[in-house]
């Protein structure tokens, strides 16, 4: 199975399937001499850990995270960082019964038949269990353009929808994000948003949600304008993601119902300071940052494992139906933030250092 490494210059390789013995990455380009412990790794995979409340699967893992090169004396030393998670709560017989079927809106069919075999135990390869190696290679990446750009670099993430249930951004709380199941920004619909999930799950479904992802600090200059765009590859690193079916970079698809005038985002200066008077754009012209926050938005299909019974395939052809048991979260949306998250930190530690590679600063 090729294409596993993610990145240019800071890139990172993940490995291992959801009820293989353990799952990993290895970091590559990462700059010498930054702060890093297993400690910063570990704050952010608590942040995705399955079984923390009855809104998320409850498969219970630690996802304790041990560092076995790349870090000496707790600083990085410019060779390739290899991280390691060991799977412990596996419950692989919850496949056996299914395990010659399609779960219809997962990989199975397609995987199957392009490699003629596939793990079946939780997906494996294919599973979410996967992003808890691109949150440990994110947490790296934060470390290191924490270093660089300083105290006002920050990257924060939020549910804004959950399945049919929006919420006002308007009333967008980082502190409220972190207080929450559901990585809410708005407190007065979290209780409403409460009832609705579990409704959806005792009902045996699933719902989707739309995440979004904010990046304060960044400098202008960030991305090239052709075949490396900013924002191409940031579109990039979140379709990557499992279960995401459609990205937005700041207005994104809501800019085809606007007029010039209105998704025009206008400049104007005062003394020193440079002013845009809105962010339709996102933090991104031309494919380089304009130095305002970058806000990416993306869409988490429903949960395919789902009991409701469903008509598909086996492997043999042949009509049936499946209902899929077991520990799955009844929307998967919620625990995709600290992986977009991630996946924006690594994007934008790539551009800075292909930016510092071809412009020196």
């Amino acid at each position: 199975m090729s294409f596993n490494t993610f990145g240019k210059i800071f890139r990172f390789t993940t490995w291992g399937e959801s009820h293989g013995l353990a799952i990993g990455c290895i970091v590559d380009g990462c700059p010498p001499n930054v702060n890093i412990k297993e400690q910063d790794i570990q704050i952010e995979l608590d942040k995705r850990k399955p079984g923390q409340s009855k809104f998320t699967t409850q498969r219970k893992e630690d996802d304790k995270v041990q560092i076995l090169s790349g870090v000496f004396e707790g600083k990085t030393t410019g060779t390739p960082i290899s991280l390691i998670i060991y799977n412990k709560d596996m419950k692989s017989r919850d496949y056996e019964t299914i395990k010659n079927k399609f779960r219809p809106g997962h990989a199975d069919f397609t995987y199957f038949k392009k490699y003629g075999i596939r793990d079946y135990r939780g997906g494996g390869r294919q599973s979410a269990r996967e992003t808890a190696s691109r949150v440990a290679a994110g947490a790296i990446a934060k470390k290191v353009l924490e270093n660089k750009i300083g105290k006002k670099f920050k990257v924060i993430g939020a549910v804004t929808q959950l399945g049919i249930l929006g919420c006002d951004v308007k009333k967008w709380n980082d502190k409220t994000i972190r207080k929450n199941p559901f990585f809410c920004p708005d407190k007065s619909i979290v209780n409403l948003w409460k009832k609705y999930l579990l409704s959806i799950r005792k009902s045996g479904s699933s719902c989707g949600a739309i995440i979004e992802i904010r990046a304060r600090g960044i400098p202008v200059g960030l991305g090239a304008p052709i075949y490396s765009k900013l924002d191409m590859d940031l579109a990039s690193a979140m379709m990557s993601i499992n279960a995401v079916k459609g990205v937005n970079i700041g207005s994104g698809m809501n800019s085809a119902q606007l007029t010039g005038e209105q998704n025009s985002d206008e400049i104007s200066r005062r003394g020193k300071k440079l002013k845009f008077h809105s962010n339709n754009a996102g933090g991104i012209l031309g494919g380089i940052s304009t130095g305002q926050e970058i806000v990416v938005s993306f869409a988490v299909k429903p949960t395919s494992s789902i009991l409701k019974s469903r008509k598909t395939i086996d492997k043999f052809g042949k009509n049936t139906s499946i209902s899929v048991k077991g520990r799955h979260d009844p929307c998967v949306g919620i625990r995709a933030v600290p992986v977009g998250e991630a996946m924006l930190n690594c994007v934008l530690l790539d551009h800075y250092l292909l930016n510092k590679a071809q412009c020196g600063n």
